[in-house]
């Protein structure tokens, strides 16, 4: 792991992404319980809910990312076999319904931005996202959530190819089965982001008067 000076997590242009952390799917009545359980079991969602609550207090500004779908369908994508088998599922991510609101324990602040999506698998494709975190002035997108069998994966190698630089906390992520996670960061997400952990960027973060962008 990188030490800590040498994150590139300098607040003023720093953004942290929560992905998919969402009531309908790593909540405890959520539509995937296998992957909810590995969220809460791993402690990964408790991690979330500290780098967030870090990113609050030093100035960081959090987005969280929603996926989500009207109650028609209309505008959802339907060209792969994970949407239409999503259709079919008892608890979908309707627009409105406590299935897309943000999972305990992550607070959302009032300075908070949402980005919700109803289409694709990543968040910065097709989104508001880019022209966001440009305004924001972010030069570094931390990324955290789920899951590291789709959107997580996506997320990182679009951020990448938009030319930000990605900082992964390896254990504020989760998918399933949990090796995959493993696999996955050491063979594929290490080659593109800097992989570090939870306790790495709390470190970065508490900075007590550490300014951050206002």
């Amino acid at each position: 792991m990188p030490a800590i000076g040498t994150l590139p997590l300098d607040p003023a242009t720093s953004c942290l992404l929560t992905v998919e952390c969402q009531e309908g799917v790593v909540g405890k009545a959520g539509a995937l319980p296998e992957l909810a359980r590995e969220a809460h079991d791993s402690g990964m969602l408790g991690r979330v809910a500290r780098l967030v609550d870090a990113a609050h207090g030093s100035g960081v500004q959090v987005l969280h990312a929603v996926a989500e779908r009207r109650p028609d369908g209309r505008g959802a994508s339907r060209n792969a076999r994970l949407f239409r088998a999503a259709e079919r599922l008892a608890v979908q991510q309707l627009t409105g319904t406590e299935a897309v609101r943000i999972a305990a324990p992550i607070a959302v602040a009032e300075e908070d931005l949402l980005l919700r999506r109803l289409h694709g698998l990543s968040p910065l494709a097709g989104t508001e996202a880019d022209a966001l975190l440009r305004n924001l002035r972010c030069r570094t997108l931390v990324v955290a959530g789920v899951s590291s069998n789709v959107a997580i994966p996506n997320t990182v190698f679009d951020a990448v190819n938009l030319g930000y630089t990605v900082v992964l906390p390896a254990d504020a992520i989760a998918g399933v089965p949990a090796a995959y996670t493993r696999e996955l960061v050491r063979n594929t997400l290490a080659l593109v982001s800097t992989v570090t952990t939870t306790s790495e960027v709390l470190a970065h973060w508490n900075v007590p008067g550490g300014a951050g962008r206002r």
